[in-house]
């Protein structure tokens, strides 16, 4: 079973929204949408529901066109990151209401409300209303009555974003596991890259409308097309700076230098922007890879057992994630270690190079 955009396009008072996407999804896997707030996911969502038109372009569900079909005549669940619960039905009745529309038998339907309510943490809540829960529990409350069904399409539009920290982890790990286990695609959107690296499966990047890049998660991440795809992929967003190749060295402005080895020693001399992402840095050399960069600390955030801090030298402005706790005041001096193994070259159109 498979889902397939071919070229769709949407566009709203003439202003483009979806660029012409092609994408398919198949049964089996985990797919993400992963993009800023506005890139476009929730618009592409709602049109492989039915709930969105397209201009042009066409939508397959399993071999057959189902373009003009409507959202009632499709087999499928979506979970919003607002919550959408029926006020005047008990938990109970909210997660089952699907179930009631196909007639399951009284059984089948304490046995899937009871299974999908112990995953979601509600069975104490089940007699409850919604207006007598937390917004956390409400959203339970939606995404079990999306799950509890067996729809061929599942859609889940940033689900967890108003999940409390816990929940939220506990459902990174066993959203996949129970998905898995039904014969159903499912499309799952983030803004978050660590959440699409946890679930793993396939990440779609977009960027303004577009689909950047497409593939198995860790591809994606580690073998990004350009730089937009890099940057949707990075969090904090991955360092860039220009740098110039001169036979077997990459130069930055500042003065750091580095020794290009294989492949990367073969390329043209001339201007290149290299790309890092935050986490690799260190605060001491760990490998014949590393250069040392320093300058003047922005902004340190310490966050958990972690810092971000923000600097800048004479080849710009950088961010860098640390382990640990390294606090550091506005003006301080930074020394730091740059793993260049793990930097990506880009060109002047921001494509990867050698990828």
């Amino acid at each position: 079973m498979k889902l397939e955009l071919k070229e769709v396009l949407k566009t709203v008072r003439g202003k483009t929204h979806i660029y012409p996407t092609s994408l398919t999804f198949k049964s089996g896997d985990f797919n993400i949408l992963l993009g800023t707030t506005g890139s476009g996911k929730t618009t592409l969502m709602q049109i492989m529901a039915g709930l969105e038109s397209i201009d042009s372009g066409s939508i397959y569900f399993d071999g057959k066109d189902v373009t003009k079909v409507s959202v009632q005549k499709r087999n499928i669940s979506m979970v919003y990151q607002s919550f959408i619960n029926y006020p005047n039905f008990s938990v109970f009745d909210n997660i089952a209401s699907p179930l009631y529309v196909t007639k399951f038998s009284e059984v089948e339907i304490k046995k899937r409300v009871g299974d999908i309510a112990e995953l979601l943490k509600l069975s104490p809540l089940l007699d409850r209303n919604p207006s007598e829960l937390s917004g956390g529990q409400q959203q339970r409350t939606a995404m079990a009555r999306a799950l509890v069904k067996d729809s061929s399409l599942v859609l889940l539009d940033e689900p967890l974003a108003n999940l409390d920290y816990k929940l939220r982890e506990e459902l990174r790990d066993e959203l996949p596991q129970l998905l898995a286990k039904r014969d159903s695609i499912v499309v799952y959107s983030t803004t978050e890259p660590l959440e699409a690296l946890l679930f793993g499966g396939n990440t779609a990047t977009l960027h303004e409308g577009k689909v950047v890049q497409f593939g198995p998660t860790n591809e994606v991440y580690q073998y990004p097309n350009n730089l937009i795809s890099a940057q949707v992929f990075s969090e904090p967003i991955m360092n860039q700076v220009k740098v110039i190749k001169k036979g077997n060295e990459l130069c930055m402005h500042s003065g750091a230098k580095w020794q290009l080895k294989g492949k990367a020693a073969n390329l043209q001399d001339g201007d290149y922007t290299f790309g890092i992402r935050p986490h690799h840095f260190k605060i001491g050399a760990k490998n014949d890879g590393c250069i040392r960069i320093s300058g003047t600390v922005d902004i340190s955030e310490i966050s958990g057992s972690d810092s971000v801090i923000h600097f800048k030298n004479d080849d710009g402005f950088w961010i860098v994630h640390l382990s640990g706790i390294h606090p550091h005041s506005f003006g301080n001096s930074i020394e730091l270690y740059m793993d260049t193994t793990k930097g990506i070259l880009f060109d002047d159109n921001g494509n990867a190079i050698l990828n």
